[in-house]
Protein backbone atom coordinates (compact mmCIF):
# COMPACT_ATOMS: atom_id res chain seq x y z
CA UNK A 1 0.00 0.00 0.00
CA UNK A 2 1.17 3.62 -1.09
CA UNK A 3 2.48 5.70 2.56
CA UNK A 4 0.15 8.28 3.12
CA UNK A 5 -1.40 10.89 6.17
CA UNK A 6 -4.00 9.44 8.33
CA UNK A 7 -7.03 10.05 7.02
CA UNK A 8 -10.15 11.67 8.45
CA UNK A 9 -13.17 9.81 6.63
CA UNK A 10 -16.80 9.98 6.67
CA UNK A 11 -19.56 7.83 7.97
CA UNK A 12 -19.74 5.97 4.50
CA UNK A 13 -15.58 6.04 5.43
CA UNK A 14 -15.04 8.27 2.43
CA UNK A 15 -13.24 11.56 1.30
CA UNK A 16 -14.84 14.15 -1.08
CA UNK A 17 -11.91 14.59 -4.02
CA UNK A 18 -11.83 17.76 -5.65
CA UNK A 19 -10.42 17.33 -9.73
CA UNK A 20 -8.18 20.05 -10.72
CA UNK A 21 -6.64 21.19 -14.37
CA UNK A 22 -2.59 21.21 -13.14
CA UNK A 23 -2.16 23.41 -16.17
CA UNK A 24 -4.85 25.77 -16.22
CA UNK A 25 -6.61 25.51 -12.52
CA UNK A 26 -9.71 24.86 -13.59
CA UNK A 27 -11.77 22.80 -11.12
CA UNK A 28 -13.13 20.09 -13.27
CA UNK A 29 -15.17 17.52 -11.40
CA UNK A 30 -16.38 16.46 -7.57
CA UNK A 31 -15.80 12.55 -6.41
CA UNK A 32 -15.69 10.37 -3.71
CA UNK A 33 -12.53 8.51 -3.10
CA UNK A 34 -12.16 5.47 -0.57
CA UNK A 35 -8.89 4.76 0.90
CA UNK A 36 -8.36 1.40 -2.06
CA UNK A 37 -9.55 4.12 -4.41
CA UNK A 38 -6.59 6.68 -3.18
CA UNK A 39 -3.64 4.03 -3.12
CA UNK A 40 -4.66 3.04 -6.59
CA UNK A 41 -4.30 6.30 -7.84
CA UNK A 42 -1.12 7.41 -6.34
CA UNK A 43 0.31 3.92 -7.17
CA UNK A 44 -0.71 4.20 -10.61
CA UNK A 45 -1.05 7.85 -11.60
CA UNK A 46 -4.45 7.23 -13.28
CA UNK A 47 -7.77 8.76 -10.87
CA UNK A 48 -9.67 6.26 -9.37
CA UNK A 49 -13.05 6.92 -7.72
CA UNK A 50 -15.35 5.07 -5.67
CA UNK A 51 -19.17 4.99 -6.95
CA UNK A 52 -21.63 5.57 -4.13
CA UNK A 53 -24.56 4.37 -6.23
CA UNK A 54 -22.79 1.51 -7.09
CA UNK A 55 -21.05 0.84 -4.41
CA UNK A 56 -17.53 -0.49 -6.24
CA UNK A 57 -14.53 1.19 -7.48
CA UNK A 58 -14.09 2.96 -10.73
CA UNK A 59 -11.32 4.34 -13.01
CA UNK A 60 -11.83 7.56 -14.49
CA UNK A 61 -12.21 7.22 -18.99
CA UNK A 62 -12.02 3.31 -18.48
CA UNK A 63 -15.02 3.46 -21.03
CA UNK A 64 -15.24 7.03 -22.18
CA UNK A 65 -11.29 7.42 -22.58
CA UNK A 66 -11.56 10.62 -21.01
CA UNK A 67 -8.80 9.54 -18.59
CA UNK A 68 -7.14 12.03 -16.03
CA UNK A 69 -3.35 11.58 -15.62
CA UNK A 70 -3.04 12.94 -11.86
CA UNK A 71 0.61 14.68 -11.73
CA UNK A 72 -0.45 16.32 -8.15
CA UNK A 73 -1.96 15.14 -4.72
CA UNK A 74 -2.98 16.83 -1.70
CA UNK A 75 -5.21 16.86 1.57
CA UNK A 76 -6.51 20.02 3.13
CA UNK A 77 -5.43 21.16 6.61
CA UNK A 78 -8.23 18.91 8.25
CA UNK A 79 -7.33 15.62 6.24
CA UNK A 80 -10.64 14.92 4.88
CA UNK A 81 -10.34 16.51 1.32
CA UNK A 82 -8.56 15.76 -1.82
CA UNK A 83 -7.30 17.69 -4.20
CA UNK A 84 -6.03 15.95 -7.62
CA UNK A 85 -4.54 18.04 -10.28
CA UNK A 86 -4.66 16.37 -13.57
CA UNK A 87 -4.09 16.62 -17.14
CA UNK A 88 -7.50 15.86 -18.55
CA UNK A 89 -8.27 13.83 -21.84
CA UNK A 90 -10.93 15.44 -23.36
CA UNK A 91 -13.98 16.38 -21.59
CA UNK A 92 -13.72 15.82 -17.45
CA UNK A 93 -18.00 15.41 -17.54
CA UNK A 94 -20.20 12.63 -18.34
CA UNK A 95 -21.94 15.21 -20.86
CA UNK A 96 -19.06 15.82 -22.94
CA UNK A 97 -17.83 19.20 -21.19
CA UNK A 98 -14.46 20.16 -19.91
CA UNK A 99 -15.77 21.00 -16.59
CA UNK A 100 -19.03 19.68 -14.77
CA UNK A 101 -19.33 23.25 -13.28
CA UNK A 102 -21.01 25.12 -16.24
CA UNK A 103 -24.20 25.97 -15.09
CA UNK A 104 -24.66 29.79 -13.93
CA UNK A 105 -26.51 30.59 -10.47
CA UNK A 106 -28.60 33.81 -10.96
CA UNK A 107 -28.47 36.54 -8.36
CA UNK A 108 -32.48 37.32 -6.77
CA UNK A 109 -34.12 39.18 -8.55
CA UNK A 110 -35.23 41.39 -4.53
CA UNK A 111 -30.51 41.68 -4.21
CA UNK A 112 -30.36 44.61 -1.58
CA UNK A 113 -28.54 47.20 -3.84
CA UNK A 114 -25.26 47.08 -1.89
CA UNK A 115 -25.04 43.27 -2.23
CA UNK A 116 -25.28 44.67 -5.90
CA UNK A 117 -22.11 46.26 -5.97
CA UNK A 118 -20.20 42.27 -5.08
CA UNK A 119 -22.26 40.36 -8.08
CA UNK A 120 -21.74 36.75 -7.96
CA UNK A 121 -19.04 35.55 -10.65
CA UNK A 122 -18.99 32.34 -11.70
CA UNK A 123 -15.46 30.67 -12.58
CA UNK A 124 -15.03 31.43 -16.06
CA UNK A 125 -15.55 28.57 -18.15
CA UNK A 126 -14.01 30.15 -21.35
CA UNK A 127 -10.86 30.20 -20.21
CA UNK A 128 -9.60 26.35 -20.04
CA UNK A 129 -11.23 26.42 -24.13
CA UNK A 130 -8.99 29.43 -25.06
CA UNK A 131 -5.86 27.80 -23.25
CA UNK A 132 -6.80 24.59 -24.80
CA UNK A 133 -6.98 26.12 -28.54
CA UNK A 134 -3.70 28.26 -27.99
CA UNK A 135 -2.29 24.91 -27.16
CA UNK A 136 -3.62 23.62 -30.26
CA UNK A 137 -2.17 26.71 -32.29
CA UNK A 138 1.54 26.35 -30.69
CA UNK A 139 1.53 22.43 -32.14
CA UNK A 140 0.61 23.41 -35.16
CA UNK A 141 3.21 26.46 -34.98
CA UNK A 142 6.04 23.53 -33.58
CA UNK A 143 5.20 20.86 -35.52
CA UNK A 144 3.41 22.28 -38.86
CA UNK A 145 1.26 20.18 -40.36
CA UNK A 146 0.68 19.30 -44.22
CA UNK A 147 -2.48 20.65 -45.18
CA UNK A 148 -2.91 22.51 -41.59
CA UNK A 149 -4.88 26.26 -41.98
CA UNK A 150 -2.94 27.40 -38.55
CA UNK A 151 0.57 25.89 -40.03
CA UNK A 152 -0.06 28.02 -43.25
CA UNK A 153 -0.71 31.04 -41.53
CA UNK A 154 2.75 30.43 -39.58
CA UNK A 155 4.23 29.74 -42.73
CA UNK A 156 3.16 32.69 -44.14
CA UNK A 157 4.86 35.22 -41.58
CA UNK A 158 3.65 38.14 -39.26
CA UNK A 159 2.10 39.98 -42.01
CA UNK A 160 0.13 37.31 -43.28
CA UNK A 161 -1.03 36.92 -39.65
CA UNK A 162 -1.80 40.50 -38.97
CA UNK A 163 -3.58 40.53 -42.69
CA UNK A 164 -6.12 38.27 -41.09
CA UNK A 165 -6.73 39.77 -38.17
CA UNK A 166 -7.10 43.41 -40.15
CA UNK A 167 -10.13 40.95 -42.53
CA UNK A 168 -11.78 39.77 -39.56
CA UNK A 169 -11.85 42.83 -37.30
CA UNK A 170 -13.66 44.68 -40.70
CA UNK A 171 -16.18 41.40 -41.14
CA UNK A 172 -17.21 42.25 -37.22
CA UNK A 173 -17.48 45.50 -37.84
CA UNK A 174 -19.72 45.05 -40.87
CA UNK A 175 -21.57 41.83 -38.95
CA UNK A 176 -22.60 44.66 -36.15
CA UNK A 177 -23.55 47.46 -38.69
CA UNK A 178 -25.99 44.66 -40.24
CA UNK A 179 -27.15 44.17 -36.49
CA UNK A 180 -26.98 40.04 -36.93
CA UNK A 181 -26.52 38.41 -33.84
CA UNK A 182 -25.23 35.07 -35.51
CA UNK A 183 -22.78 36.99 -37.89
CA UNK A 184 -21.19 39.40 -34.75
CA UNK A 185 -20.92 36.08 -32.45
CA UNK A 186 -19.16 34.13 -35.65
CA UNK A 187 -16.58 36.98 -36.74
CA UNK A 188 -15.83 37.55 -32.59
CA UNK A 189 -14.78 34.10 -32.42
CA UNK A 190 -12.98 34.23 -35.70
CA UNK A 191 -10.97 37.40 -34.53
CA UNK A 192 -10.33 35.91 -31.13
CA UNK A 193 -8.65 32.84 -33.01
CA UNK A 194 -6.66 34.73 -34.87
CA UNK A 195 -5.16 37.19 -32.15
CA UNK A 196 -4.99 34.07 -30.37
CA UNK A 197 -2.30 32.64 -33.46
CA UNK A 198 -0.31 35.78 -32.82
CA UNK A 199 0.23 35.41 -29.77
CA UNK A 200 1.29 32.18 -30.06
CA UNK A 201 4.08 33.54 -32.92
CA UNK A 202 5.04 35.89 -30.33
CA UNK A 203 5.39 32.76 -27.96
CA UNK A 204 2.75 34.51 -25.61
CA UNK A 205 0.26 32.67 -23.64
CA UNK A 206 -3.21 34.01 -23.42
CA UNK A 207 -2.11 34.24 -19.56
CA UNK A 208 -0.61 37.62 -20.12
CA UNK A 209 -3.74 38.92 -21.57
CA UNK A 210 -5.49 37.35 -18.01
CA UNK A 211 -2.73 39.13 -15.77
CA UNK A 212 -3.15 42.51 -17.92
CA UNK A 213 -7.11 42.27 -17.43
CA UNK A 214 -6.61 41.28 -13.83
CA UNK A 215 -4.03 44.47 -13.30
CA UNK A 216 -6.56 47.01 -15.07
CA UNK A 217 -9.81 45.52 -13.17
CA UNK A 218 -11.33 48.10 -11.54
CA UNK A 219 -9.52 51.05 -12.19
CA UNK A 220 -11.26 54.26 -14.02
CA UNK A 221 -10.68 54.27 -17.78
CA UNK A 222 -8.44 57.62 -17.58
CA UNK A 223 -5.88 55.27 -15.85
CA UNK A 224 -5.78 53.10 -18.80
CA UNK A 225 -5.30 55.20 -21.20
CA UNK A 226 -2.79 57.35 -19.02
CA UNK A 227 -0.26 54.43 -18.74
CA UNK A 228 -0.49 53.62 -22.68
CA UNK A 229 -0.12 57.37 -23.22
CA UNK A 230 3.12 57.52 -20.92
CA UNK A 231 4.11 53.87 -23.08
CA UNK A 232 4.32 55.74 -26.00
CA UNK A 233 6.33 58.95 -24.97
Amino acid sequence: MTRRPKLKLDAQGLLPAIVQDAKTGAVLMLAYMSPESLDRTLRTGSSHFWSRSRRSLWRKGAQSGHTQRVTAAALDCDRDTVLLQVEQKNGACHTGRYSCFFTPITPPADRSASSAASPIILAEPWRPLLDRVWAVVMGRKRRPKRHSYVSGLFAGGRDRILKKITEEAGELVIASKNGRAKEIVAETADLWFHTLVVLGYHDLAPQAVYDELARRFGQPPRAAIKRKKKRHE
